[in-house]
């Protein structure tokens, strides 16, 4: 009955040590939705109060600002968890966008899920380490924000999304270019101009070339 569940949650890092009984366990907790490309999970009514994982394809967190602009908050890959990550109901204004032509994501309500984490130590102490790691990562960004120029930093945000790709024989890293100038700009603090700009001048020094598909990252230049 739960296959597909049973052997995502098997592999995930969160879950990968427990037992047969154990996975059984939070697969009958888990809900599985698989969508398509520019459609919006929103994280309010009834998805608020839930903590995802994503199983397949990619995802935008995007938050709406008090002038009603959309704001990029982070780029989510495969295994990464969100929504309601501290087990409490959020009342702010953001929500999922799909970037790949699929998604497929699993979730848990936050009150069966705290329960399950609280009889196995073992995964509440991985939850744990995971928030940890999440707010080291925000930490580093605001730090990158803070005191790097934008040049800078466009080559860190390319840096860190080139690291779970491989390297072809001639250098370079292929990325599927999902986000828009935009977005970039949104993700580390810039103009949709200027990123288009330092994007040209990447393009001219061999550091990348892109198409409207993909972008080719020359990954020892970072």
């Amino acid at each position: 009955m739960y296959s597909s569940q049973y052997w995502y949650l098997q592999n995930h890092s969160l879950f990968k040590h427990l037992n047969n009984s154990d996975l059984n366990e939070i697969c009958y907790i888990a809900a599985y939705k698989t969508v398509r490309k520019g459609d919006i999970i929103f994280f309010s009514e009834e998805n608020n109060g839930r903590v995802f994982t994503l199983k397949k394809g990619s995802l935008k967190i995007v938050k709406i600002d008090v002038e009603g602009n959309e704001i990029v908050k982070d780029i989510l890959k495969v295994g990464d968890l969100f929504g309601s990550l501290d087990l409490i109901e959020s009342n702010e204004d953001e929500y999922a966008i799909v970037l790949s032509d699929t998604a497929t994501f699993c979730s848990f309500k936050t009150a069966d899920f705290e329960k399950f984490i609280e009889n196995k130590p073992e995964v509440a102490v991985k939850y744990t380490k995971w928030i940890g790691f999440w707010f080291k990562r925000l930490e580093n960004r605001y730090s990158n924000i803070m005191f790097k120029d934008v040049k800078t930093r466009l080559l860190n945000f390319l840096k860190d999304i080139a690291k779970d790709h491989q390297t072809d024989p001639d250098g370079y890293v292929s990325l599927p270019n999902y986000l828009t100038h935009q977005d970039i700009a949104s993700l580390i603090c810039s103009t949709r101009q200027t990123v288009t700009s330092l994007l040209n001048t990447l393009k001219s020094e061999g550091i990348i070339t892109y198409s409207r598909k993909e972008i080719k990252v020359k990954i020892s230049v970072l």
